[in-house]
């Protein structure tokens, strides 16, 4: 069985999975998504879910990145340190059956008090430089549960920051006195970018949010705005923190297109370009090189 005549790419985080079959000319030719990410398969039930993805897309070698190669996974896969580029990648790749089945080793970042460490990101961020959606210096903003701030030297994962945006927004939602007022979903209206101006100027977010429901309660803010107005303050606050590194030129976003829109228009009212890449084309690009490297 040879890599050159097809394998399967798996993005496997911890809420959900998405597989791709990648024929021998490259192109997509199918794929799966589902809701089975490492919490839901737990130890002790990744043979099995391995064998369903492989029933589902047929006998192939398996190349796998995210959150099943952490200590939560399949098996750990130890992280490359930065900076990191694909030969680095390739050369970590963790086998768990030998020239079938491996696992993308992530990156660390280590650099005095500065720790940090990505799964899952660093596919995308380095398949977007080798098919030319990114140049090779850049700085990159991945949002999602755990938003990532990278800087990209020479092709290669340099440094980066973790900022917990939307795990944060999402325990606002489902946990927190604001629940009720954040299940409408989040625009870029006057509400999200009064709230990402607050966040961008604003030292005092706990209190901020807070005043999210005060406002609503004393008829200063309409009920519908408070989840545009609460994901903006977040946003502004993220954008605060991420840009201290290169306070001007053009940022990348990247990542799913609901959410890299909405980082786009507040890095637009931080007086930043906004290039926006789609994360599914940048992993796929990323394991078809990674691929390449292992035949």
């Amino acid at each position: 069985m040879r890599w050159a005549d097809g394998f399967i790419a798996v993005d496997w985080g911890t809420t959900n999975r998405r597989a791709y079959l990648i024929g021998s000319d490259g192109r997509l030719s199918d794929e799966m998504e589902d809701d089975q990410g490492i919490l839901a398969v737990g130890k002790g039930g990744f043979d099995r879910a391995v064998a369903e993805i492989k029933g589902r897309l047929g006998d192939r070698p398996l190349l796998m990145a995210g959150m099943i190669g952490s200590n939560r996974g399949w098996v750990e896969a130890p992280y490359a340190p930065c900076p990191a580029g694909l030969p680095e990648l390739a050369a970590s790749l963790k086998w768990v059956v030998r020239d079938h089945i491996a696992i993308v080793p992530g990156v660390a970042y280590d650099s005095g008090d500065a720790a940090d460490v990505m799964r899952g990101e660093e596919v995308q961020m380095l398949g977007a430089f080798a098919d030319g959606m990114i140049p090779p210096d850049a700085l990159v903003c991945h949002p999602g549960t755990h938003n990532k701030w990278v800087k990209m030297e020479d092709g290669r994962i340099a440094s980066f920051r973790t900022i917990m945006t939307g795990e944060m927004f999402n325990l606002l939602r489902e946990h927190s006195i604001l629940a009720d007022l954040l299940q409408e979903p989040a625009n870029t209206g006057a509400a999200f970018e009064a709230g990402v101006r607050r966040g961008l100027e604003g030292d005092d977010l706990t209190a901020e949010l807070f005043s999210v429901r005060a406002r609503v309660l004393l008829g200063k803010r309409e009920r519908s705005d408070a989840a545009s107005y609460t994901s903006g303050l977040l946003i502004g606050t993220d954008l605060r923190i991420g840009l201290r590194s290169a306070p001007d030129g053009e940022v990348v976003v990247m990542g799913r297109p609901e959410l890299t829109g909405l980082f786009a228009a507040a890095l637009r009212l931080a007086g930043h370009e906004a290039r926006e890449v789609d994360g599914e084309a940048a992993f796929l690009a990323g394991v078809r090189h990674l691929a390449e490297l292992v035949q």
